[in-house]
């Protein structure tokens, strides 16, 4: 899992008939001290999260398709949670 920041969401017109119903958004992977780590990635949204929200952000696929009730799609990551703060001690 990853933490990762709400950064857009994306529209399709033509898609698996899978997503039909579901939102797509464009997600930035964070670092702890909350610096960009990587590329921006697109993942389906478990949990409602918006743009601007700090997720939760599941990167294998047999979890993203559960996480989102779709056993059987082509999905590799999910947002399942968002997160209101991160303690570290």
């Amino acid at each position: 899992m990853l933490i990762a920041r709400v950064i857009g969401e994306v529209v399709a017109t033509q898609h698996h008939a899978s997503h039909d119903g579901q939102k797509v958004l464009l997600v930035q992977p964070l670092h702890l001290d909350g610096t960009d780590r990587g590329d921006a990635v697109v993942a389906m949204d478990a949990v409602d999260a918006g743009i601007g929200d700090k997720v939760l952000l599941v990167t294998e696929g047999f979890s993203a398709m559960t996480s989102v009730g779709r056993p059987n799609s082509p999905i590799d990551m999910a947002v399942i949670g968002v997160i209101d703060r991160v303690d570290m001690l």
